[in-house]
């Protein structure tokens, strides 16, 4: 049984498919949810046209749910890692492989702090929740996780989901190089506009680049070494996004396919009222620096300002506001 813990957005996709495909999943996550997929089922949908329907999906609410999975994917909040682990460490059997499949660079250290079998892994694509029991994923890439024998036993079934993982023997650049693209999530929340509108317009761009100029500086400073984002690699990111819109627009089609109703979590997460992740991300960097010694003040303002947007304040930016208010002081 694989059991998917915290199953919001990103959880309901990936265990969507896998119980679509004939996989037995238990899900795991709010009543919120839980509500929907009762009254709605579960549909998740896909850029390239593909649907599939669980009609009656296992979704609990209690905790207790996990007990005597022979895997486990973690997709709870970052913020909530620490809980879920703490949960998990009391419910599941020695040696269980508990997947991350979250944001950010730490959440599978802090996972095997509560003594769990932790594997770290990467969802190298957007997920939309669009109300009513449906999960549509808005842009290419796949599941990228740690290799571990653990995993060996459940290949088949995510080869069958059209999930297949792919294996690293160190994710830690592969989350890096994740991370650099997942940078633009605070952007684009400020913008309150779909991802390809807000990336098809050159201001925007350029505030993203400045972000990733940082991190490219940090990751440099901590010896971590990005892999490529998009089938790019990160150090020419700032180089593209720069690039007249018409250009770019062209160039971008080739990297990363994104349709029209793809936005990003932290978007996702203002419209629900629900805390962001902005630490995990954006924050992770401006961290990240502050422990080598280094300044990421665009980063820290990009920060600031979805905090702000938690609070209630402004997210409908222009390109050319957003490009003036990271060069201010906050």
């Amino acid at each position: 049984m694989i059991c998917v813990y915290g199953a919001g957005s990103v959880g309901c996709y990936v265990g969507g498919r896998l119980a679509a495909a004939g996989a037995e999943v238990v899900f795991v996550g709010r009543e919120r949810i839980a509500a929907e997929v009762r009254a709605h089922g579960l549909v998740v949908t896909g850029l390239d046209g593909a649907a599939a329907r669980v009609a009656a999906p296992q979704y609990e609410t209690d905790p207790a749910a996990a007990s005597g999975a022979d895997l486990v994917l973690v997709t709870v909040k970052s913020a909530a890692t620490a809980a879920a682990a703490a949960r998990l460490a009391v419910r599941l059997r020695p040696g269980t492989p508990v997947v991350s499949l979250q944001n950010g660079l730490r959440n599978a250290r802090a996972l095997a702090a509560a003594g769990l079998d932790a594997v770290p892994g990467m969802v190298a694509f957007n997920v939309v929740h669009q109300g009513e029991g449906r999960f549509h994923r808005g842009t290419t890439g796949g599941l990228e996780v740690q290799a571990h024998p653990g995993l060996e036993p459940h290949l088949g079934a995510f080869e069958r989901a059209g999930l297949p993982l792919a294996l690293h023997e160190d994710l830690l650049g592969v989350q890096a190089g994740k991370l650099v693209l997942n940078l633009n999530n605070a952007v684009n929340a400020l913008s309150g506009l779909p991802l390809r509108t807000e990336l098809s317009q050159r201001a925007y761009r350029r505030v993203l680049a400045a972000a990733q100029r940082e991190a490219l500086a940090v990751f440099k400073a901590a010896g971590i070494e990005p892999a490529k984002a998009a089938g790019v690699a990160p150090r020419l990111l700032p180089l593209l996004l720069g690039l007249p819109d018409a250009l770019f627009v062209r160039v971008a089609a080739r990297m990363l396919a994104i349709d029209p109703h793809a936005r990003s979590s932290t978007w996702e997460d203002l419209e629900s009222g629900r805390p962001t992740e902005v630490d995990y991300l954006n924050g992770e960097i401006a961290s990240l620096a502050a422990e080598h010694g280094l300044a990421a003040p665009v980063n820290e303002r990009l920060t600031a300002l979805v905090h702000e947007a938690e609070a209630g304040g402004r997210r409908d930016w222009s390109g050319p506001e957003l490009l003036a208010a990271i060069a201010r002081p906050a």
